[in-house]
């Protein structure tokens, strides 16, 4: 099960929030109840960590963590059973101040399961299962070459890693004086099937044993590309994970933007199309009907007051205040709403114009 971009962001606030609190001993408790889990049983064994408490030898800690297991305990009563992706659960003492108590109780249902069964005591919250969860497990390999260059790189979720470039010993066009043009010709064949057998390598040391690679995105102008892909020059186990040959204009960091574009076909099921796709529809519609646009907080306050909003787009660069105070009253108002991060190009336009834009029902 994947994370949509608005899941991502809320589970990182969470992250962020919880990330800086600190106990003075070994205080804070972190509690992960796996998915389909009994919750009775977590409840009973945090009773008898209470009871063990008891034996806790500095008073004040004693006392925080017992607290906090309180705090949790209570907590858990609002929860018929374990939610369907399980639960992560956070208490303790969070007073800056010694000797002072503010006991705190925190409770997450992850957007995907969890798989894990924790109960710890530390001096600060265990926040790594969730963490993990943040990060994009699958990844897509990029090749863009021609006859002279190529460049190879990862796609994380909505980032485009280049791993590596390397260029070919292919002559120019033109022939140096004195030479035949079959013998040119066959110096220029011999040269390119030595680059595509470098790039192959190469991908083959990148690609082959890479865990959660989805599959390979191959690009580049003109026939190279075709030859590359579907000649003798890559490895089967290679070849057979390659998902898409396009056609671009471009090559290096251009042509591997424009191969990102160009693949969200094969990549409709990924986060990065989708968050594309709405930025573009919101460009498109700037460009051809600007009355059905919003753009500027104060203008979309306006226009979410008067239920005139399909779709919210705010960037993740926005402080989270202005984050959680929009999402609200898009909510309310039956609005869906996309994070958008800036790791595209359309994710950088957006925060450039303010973070705050909108596509409206009807125009105004």
């Amino acid at each position: 099960m994947a994370m949509d971009s608005t899941q991502r962001y809320k589970l990182k606030k969470f992250i962020k929030d919880l990330a800086p609190h600190r106990g003075r001993h070994t205080e804070l408790v972190s509690v992960y109840v796996p998915s389909g889990y009994d919750l009775n049983k977590i409840t009973t064994h945090l009773s008898q960590e209470q009871g063990t408490a008891t034996n806790i030898k500095s008073s004040a800690t004693r006392k925080n963590v017992i607290d906090a297991l309180e705090r949790m305990l209570q907590h858990l009563k609002l929860f018929k059973q374990t939610p369907p992706n399980g639960l992560a659960l956070f208490s303790g003492n969070v007073s800056e101040k010694e000797g002072q108590s503010d006991v705190k109780v925190w409770s997450l249902e992850p957007p995907i399961p969890l798989k894990i069964r924790t109960y710890r005591c530390d001096k600060a919250f265990i926040l790594d299962p969730l963490e993990d969860m943040t990060q994009t497990e699958e990844v897509y390999g990029m090749i863009v070459l021609d006859k002279r260059d190529a460049t190879i790189a990862l796609l994380k979720g909505k980032a485009i890693v280049v791993l590596l470039k390397t260029h070919s010993e292919v002559p120019g066009k033109f022939k140096a004086g004195g030479q035949s043009a079959q013998r040119f010709a066959r110096q220029r064949d011999g040269a390119a099937k030595d680059h595509y057998k470098k790039v192959a390598e190469y991908a083959k040391e990148q690609f082959l044993f890479l865990p959660n690679l989805k599959g390979i995105l191959v690009g580049g102008p003109g026939p190279t590309k075709y030859e590359f892909a579907e000649g003798n020059f890559i490895t089967n186990e290679v070849k057979q994970k390659i998902i898409a040959i396009k056609d671009l204009s471009y090559t290096e960091e251009f042509g591997l933007q424009e191969l990102l574009e160009k693949s969200a076909d094969v990549l409709a099921e990924e986060e990065v199309a989708d968050e594309k796709k709405i930025m573009q529809k919101f460009f498109e519609m700037l460009a051809t009907n600007e009355q059905k646009t919003g753009y500027g907080k104060a203008d979309l306050e306006h226009k979410l007051a008067m239920g005139a909003v399909d779709y919210l787009l705010l960037s993740e660069s926005l402080d989270d205040d202005i984050l959680e105070e929009l999402e609200t009253k898009a909510e309310e108002m039956g609005t869906k709403v996309k994070i958008i991060s800036i790791d595209t190009r359309e994710g950088a336009q957006l925060r450039d114009m303010g973070g705050i834009v909108g596509i409206l029902r009807y125009a105004v």
